[in-house]
């Protein structure tokens, strides 16, 4: 008989484990797949409850570099099923090559495909089985872009999605056709969308289609060749967007044959979501300013990041200027990607508004230019900027902030 102060000795074979709420469980079994995948996968093999634990955590995240390896795993799916809900993760990028061993026909089931026998491919049917999936990640190419855009054409499958990267390769570098895909702008928990070198028309949603307060809270147009009436409808139905990043290359390949060439013309289609927009950034250095823009109603606004000073202003023209920029009443942070004083008229307004900045955007804290051997940044912006301490001038490339006035 043990003593008092021994300690206490299991019976062989004895579980303590098994004594755990499920919750504790989970967090020592992911320590343990942090570790090795491998353990955890012994671990999965002593009872009937490990293996249920286990299989939540080994199947959350799943990332597929290999078409081979996904349609091995679209076939244990069909085997089990049940694991498909136990997906939090998917991320596939697969490289452009033929992919015809993923091509079946059969109906799918657990799906709304499931009333009869349909064309498909098997990753839209492995997805589509993810009940809690909440991120999805799509590198694949462009011929599987029919397939996954049903997933989204309602009612969803995708009832738990929160994050969404779509990205289609083609053939020759082409951008992809977005209004197949269109639909993901409807899904309801959708949060962060990121679209990456794709096309849409001003075709934009039908009429008829046209969602309604949206989750969308933050938006990214990566390299796309985007219609900017087709972004106005879009941006009607996120019930309160919050970050909106737009970027293209500074010699778009293929060219651009959708987009405007026009700065004001996409702030005007961020116009529906200026309630709620928090950070602007739009990295297109071929935009041109025709017109000093118009931000008054941005009022949430906190940081706004462009090219250059001219997408703000408006370029110099014969016409004589009557006003100046209307900036967002409670921007923090300014900043300018390309560098300042291509134009003088430009310049001389910047100036001005700096000194006025009180009037114009008195929250301003951040303004930030780069600086290099062809283009310093203009003497007189620098002094407007010291009139006004509150103001933190933060000149990329100039190492020694004393020397810039030299």
């Amino acid at each position: 008989m043990n003593s008092p102060t021994s300690p206490r000795r299991s019976r062989p074979g004895h579980d303590l484990l098994a004594r755990l709420p499920d919750q504790i469980l989970v967090q020592i079994l992911e320590t343990v797949s942090h570790m090795s995948k491998r353990s955890l996968c012994q671990v999965s093999r002593l009872s009937k409850r490990y293996h249920a634990v286990a299989d939540a955590i080994l199947y959350k995240t799943l990332h597929f570099s290999d078409p081979e390896l996904h349609l091995i795993f679209s076939q244990s799916l069909q085997r089990r099923p049940r694991r498909g809900s136990a997906i939090h993760e998917f991320k596939l990028a697969y490289p452009a090559s033929e992919l015809s061993q993923l091509m079946l026909e059969a109906p799918v089931h657990g799906s709304y495909y499931d009333q009869a026998p349909v064309r498909y491919d098997s990753l839209s049917r492995t997805i589509s089985v993810m009940s809690n999936l909440e991120t999805l990640d799509i590198a694949v190419p462009v011929r599987l872009l029919p397939g996954i855009g049903k997933l989204f054409g309602g009612p969803f499958d995708l009832a738990c999605l929160r994050s969404c990267t779509l990205f289609y390769q083609t053939e020759h570098g082409e951008y992809w056709d977005l209004q197949e895909n269109i639909h993901i702008f409807a899904h309801p928990t959708l949060e962060t969308l990121v679209i990456k070198r794709a096309k849409l028309d001003h075709t934009g949603f039908d009429y008829i289609e046209q969602p309604h307060e949206t989750a969308l809270e933050k938006l990214h147009l990566i390299e796309c060749d985007f219609n900017d009436d087709a972004l106005t409808d879009i941006l009607m139905f996120p019930k309160a967007l919050t970050e909106f990043v737009m970027t293209q290359t500074s010699e778009p390949s293929p060219e651009l044959e959708e987009s405007s060439d026009r700065m004001d013309h996409y702030i005007l289609a961020l116009q529906s979501a200026c309630h709620s927009l928090v950070t602007i950034t739009i990295d297109f250095p071929t935009l041109s300013g025709h017109k000093a823009l118009r931000m008054r109603d941005f009022e949430a606004l906190k940081t706004l990041r462009i090219n250059w000073d001219y997408q703000l202003f408006g370029k110099s023209s014969a016409k004589p200027r009557m006003h100046s920029v209307g900036l967002p009443p409670n921007l923090e942070t300014l900043e300018f990607f390309n560098p300042l004083g291509t134009d003088d008229e430009v310049t001389d307004l910047l100036e001005y508004t700096l000194e006025k900045i009180k009037v114009n955007a008195q929250h301003l804290r951040h303004f930030i230019v780069v600086d290099d051997e062809e283009h310093r940044v203009p003497r007189q912006v620098i002094a407007a900027c010291r009139t006004q301490p509150q103001i933190h001038l933060d000149i990329i490339g100039n190492l020694d902030e004393d020397k810039v006035d030299d």
